[in-house]
């Protein structure tokens, strides 16, 4: 969705995953007939020489980069969280096999860290998009959820958890990227239910989720699930915006609002 939105207004992107199958599916349907190109590099952004090698490779080839979205992001296993006693949450919570903690690490390796090497990687190539285009500031784009804003577990902890930290940490690289005098904005937008592999389990040919409507009927204020142009809008607001710094912009259909936050 992001990847459209930037490229339909012109960008070359680049797109970066584990799947090369996956990655040159998306530069085929969704890179031509537009004003911006789509460009697939198969890396594993948990893996910090994946990353030193990314930055080689874009840095070989571009001046600058202008936006950084850090999307990549898994799910944890799901738990039973009501309970009648507090044997039965021990129970549901602790003795359970699909409690662990190398669940917790996976999920917060994957969600969290990515973040913070990604930015600090590409700095240079962020600052020069700045010294390059007058006007305008390099910007990061962080991919976190309304499950770090809600009160609820959702019945997953671990995950909620994950992207709590990527909001916290969010702030932190804006103030320390700002308190050295650079000037990067850093952001992170948090969907509520949007269709994707992880919500729903697959994708099809054309690399795109679907979830039902009907499904969201009295569970959020829209009604409906998140759509392709409720994220598009809100990629391009983040990025263009040059007076939004440090912030969380929720796109949710007002899924807080009735869950309310933390």
């Amino acid at each position: 969705m992001a990847t459209q939105a930037f490229a339909v207004n012109g960008a070359k992107c680049y797109i970066i995953g584990r799947t090369k199958e996956k990655l040159d599916k998306v530069a085929e349907l969704y890179g031509k007939d537009v004003p911006g190109q789509i460009i697939p590099i198969q890396g594993d952004i948990t893996k910090k020489d994946d990353i030193k090698r990314i930055y080689s490779e874009i840095e070989s080839k571009e001046k600058c980069i202008c936006i950084l979205v850090n999307n990549a992001g898994i799910s944890s296993n799901t738990l039973q969280t009501e309970a009648k006693s507090a044997e039965e949450m021990k129970a549901n919570l602790f003795d359970n096999e699909d409690s662990n903690i190398e669940d917790w690490v996976d999920t917060y390796r994957t969600n969290v860290p990515q973040c913070y090497f990604m930015t600090t990687a590409f700095l240079p190539l962020l600052q020069k998009a700045t010294e390059h285009q007058h006007g305008y500031s390099g910007c990061v784009i962080n991919v976190c959820s309304i499950s770090g804003i809600v009160k609820t577990a959702q019945h997953h902890f671990a995950y909620n958890v994950s992207k709590a930290a990527v909001i916290h940490l969010t702030k932190m690289l804006g103030w320390e990227i700002a308190n050295n005098g650079l000037k990067i904005r850093v952001n992170s937008i948090a969907p509520g239910v949007f269709p994707s592999e992880m919500t729903q389990g697959e994708s099809g040919d054309n690399q795109k989720s679907e979830l039902p409507k009907e499904d969201f009927e009295g569970k959020v204020p829209a009604a409906r699930p998140g759509n392709d142009r409720d994220m598009g809008n809100g990629m391009l607001f983040v990025a263009t915006n040059q007076y939004v710094n440090g912030q969380t912009i929720v796109i949710d259909g007002g899924y807080v609002l009735q869950a309310g936050s933390a």
